[in-house]
């Protein structure tokens, strides 16, 4: 009897490693021991462990699991509202009167609820960039809720400050300026020492976007971030008139500063959708994190990120959902899919992404974005693994996997989620979320709130 002892052993499914092979086992298996991946191989291999527990995942795709590079947690409860909005009237209109509304029982409950549907997804690690609202305890509150559903990251705590001329001039309401430049760095900090870098959930500076925080504000977050080790988030350049702004404002361009300031090496830029030809080359010299919200993009028409030029230049490429309210399902399957039609609609060209890139961008890549040691199937890496069902009709015949998983597989097809060796979802189930109960607490506290923020009328059953 061999000697090798995990605690949990995958047998039998497709093994997707995502290596730098991207190597595919079919059938193989995986061996956990606590937190790790010890083992992944051939089928062959599982007769080398004695596992305390084993788990046929015969019929299914086994791979890593999916990287959520941004996310906006507390607006699950105003899913589906805000159509037909570009992205400043989406705000100003829908989102801003939202988040002032919100407070911090509704935002865990909406938390609640957007987590146990990320895990449902095959999503096992989210940043969230919560900004609604940001109090010390609200911040950890809603750490401890993703931590306890199961899921890892980072809560990328929304910094805002007070307005700026540009801020004012977007109609941006008072309401939205709570707190001064120190406060929001000193409540920053002390979340930050609740939950540093190499916690399950650690808590990043986010400055909410750079073209409306004040530059020095921006400055002070990123030297927070690296005093802690940590990675800091903001939104960057998703609407056109944003890069232009900014330069109106201060005579340059946004990516441009922050490279000229040095502040770009631990920054993770949500959309970045409109760079020019520098700011891409000096995103991927610095090392930066991009996260590509292509489902988002579409919906509030915002435009197509330059994905194989910051691929090229080195940047790290995570896909993101962008929020239960900006597209509206947590479905990185779909983001797969539409970060290739994306492309090839932008291009005219069928050959300007395929499937195994869209694979690379929601695993390996989303993980070196987050800064997580997950993402790829191999010894040694954090036990982050899920396991899709491909006997769904949607997937046959069969031919190729990867084409399998990110054109036709969907949530549902999600069989098994594994974060951290501790498996979090099986059988339909999310098995430290009562869903029932945290749906209809959702649903309460939705139809409240809605109301709080005086946007009744956004729930017209029907519009021309």
């Amino acid at each position: 009897m061999n000697g090798n002892h995990c605690d949990l052993l995958l047998t039998g499914g497709t093994v997707v490693s995502v290596d730098d092979d991207r190597t595919i086992y079919d059938p193989g298996a995986v061996a956990i021991t606590g937190s790790r991946i010890v083992a992944v191989g051939p089928e062959h291999m599982a007769a080398d462990w004695q596992a305390d527990t084993v788990i046929s995942c015969r019929g299914q795709a086994v791979l890593p699991g999916l990287v959520d590079g941004h996310n906006h947690l507390f607006q699950a409860l105003a899913r589906g509202l805000g159509e037909g909005m570009s992205i400043v009237p989406w705000l100003c209109e829908f989102m801003w009167p939202y988040s002032i509304a919100v407070n911090r029982e509704d935002a865990l409950a909406a938390v609640r609820l957007a987590a146990a549907e990320a895990l449902r997804a095959g999503i096992t690690t989210v940043v969230d960039n919560h900004y609604a609202p940001t109090d010390v305890e609200t911040t950890l509150a809603v750490a401890d809720v993703i931590e306890g559903s199961g899921l890892r990251g980072a809560v990328a705590r929304g910094v805002v400050g007070q307005p700026t001329d540009i801020a004012k001039r977007r109609g941006q309401p008072a309401e939205l300026f709570r707190y001064s430049s120190a406060d929001e760095l000193a409540m920053t900090r002390e979340a930050m020492r609740e939950r540093p870098a190499g916690s399950k959930v650690e808590v990043w500076p986010a400055p909410l976007n750079l073209t409306y925080i004040d530059r020095d504000l921006v400055r002070a977050c990123a030297e927070l971030a690296a005093e802690f080790g940590t990675r800091w988030h903001t939104h960057c350049c998703e609407g056109k008139g944003d890069a232009p702004g900014f330069l109106d404002a201060y005579g340059e361009r946004p990516v441009r500063w922050l490279a000229d300031e040095g502040l770009l090496d631990r920054a993770t830029l949500a959309h970045a959708v409109w760079l020019d030809d520098e700011e891409v080359e000096r995103v991927g010299a610095a090392g930066a994190g991009v996260a590509h919200n292509p489902s988002s993009n579409a919906y509030l028409a915002s435009g197509t990120l330059r994905l194989r030029d910051l691929r090229r230049s080195g940047a790290a490429v995570s896909l993101g959902t962008d929020g239960p309210s900006c597209g509206h399902r947590q479905d990185l399957f779909e983001g797969m899919k539409q970060a290739i039609y994306a492309q090839r609609l932008a291009s005219l060209d069928p050959g300007a992404s395929r499937a195994e890139e869209a694979l690379e961008l929601a695993t390996r890549e989303g993980a070196r974005y987050a800064g997580v040691h997950a993402g790829v199937l191999e010894p040694g890496r954090l036990a982050d693994v899920i396991a899709v069902d491909l006997g769904g009709v949607h997937l046959q015949p069969l031919h190729r996997v990867v084409s399998a998983l990110v054109y036709s597989a969907r949530p549902s097809d999600v069989a098994l989620s594994v974060v951290g060796g501790e498996v979090v979802y099986q059988h339909g189930k999310c098995l430290r979320v009562n869903e029932d109960a945290v749906s209809e607490d959702a649903r309460s506290h939705a139809s409240r709130l809605v109301r709080r923020a005086g946007m009744t009328d956004l729930l017209v059953p029907w519009q021309h």
